[in-house]
């Protein structure tokens, strides 16, 4: 049986989440009509979305057990991009015509799922995703991946959890790997990870020529579509070095 590679990100699943329902809570019902950061979303829109994540890993272990897990978190993240018209409309769906108040029940109730299947279901189980089927404790680490990004989306934003920071952060390295696999360019998140990606000569001892360094809440934003590369450049949130250090053709990555 595999290892579990994500010992914490149940734990750390639930920190965040549990951050984001508090968050959600303490919304005043004046601005959910407001425009979110997101575009042509309200704070509405944002909000019924949060319950949709929080709750999708109780909807999957109720439907048949796949005969084996052959996904992945990097090309699982990858995919999501191709599903975002139909998580537009199932979101506005979801969204129209509730009330703050049933909003909040929503997000509530499925962060309260999601802390019973951490509680009480193996992390090697295997659920069906878009992608196939994929271990539990995968997919909770993509759920750490929506926690974080979409607490983020708030304003003021919700402070990640320091857990599911670091696992949203890997989790979006490996996606960037799996997106373009390589050995040219490193990219360094300290504390948390380096990895190196892009086709091209392999980087064998000394200083890489390819470098791009920033913190994890930098790479989070920029993984995400939340913050442009080349304002992340010009105000010194990114130190790219190298001719093939600008990796903006890769972004976002969801």
């Amino acid at each position: 049986m595999r290892v579990n590679t994500w010992p914490d990100a149940g734990v750390a699943c639930v920190a965040q989440w549990t951050r984001v329902a508090d968050a959600v809570a303490a919304l005043p019902d004046s601005i959910f009509d407001e425009a979110s950061p997101l575009p042509g979303w309200r704070v509405a829109d944002l909000v019924a979305h949060l319950s949709m994540c929080a709750g999708l890993a109780a909807r999957r272990l109720a439907e048949p057990v796949p005969d084996r897990a052959d996904a992945t978190v990097g090309p699982y993240l990858l995919s999501l991009g191709a599903a975002a018209s139909s998580i537009d409309e199932l979101t506005r769906s979801l969204a129209a015509g509730k009330p703050p108040v049933e909003l909040r029940v929503l997000v509530q109730n499925a962060v309260d799922s999601l802390c019973d299947v951490v509680s009480s279901t193996d992390p090697a189980r295997v659920i069906p995703t878009r992608s196939g089927g994929m271990r539990l404790d995968d997919f909770l680490v993509t759920r750490c991946v929506e926690g974080v990004v979409h607490g983020l989306d708030f304003s003021p934003a919700v402070d990640p959890d320091p857990g599911a920071l670091r696992i949203a952060t890997r989790a979006l390295l490996a996606a960037l790997v799996a997106k373009a696999p390589g050995h040219t360019v490193e990219v360094r998140v300290p504390p948390i990870a380096a990895v190196q990606c892009v086709e091209g000569p392999r980087h064998t001892r000394g200083t890489p020529p390819n470098v791009v360094e920033l913190d994890p809440l930098t790479w989070v934003r920029l993984a995400a579509g939340r913050l442009p590369w080349a304002e992340a450049v010009a105000d010194g949130r990114v130190r790219a070095s190298g001719e093939r250090s600008n990796i903006s053709a890769l972004l976002p990555i969801l």
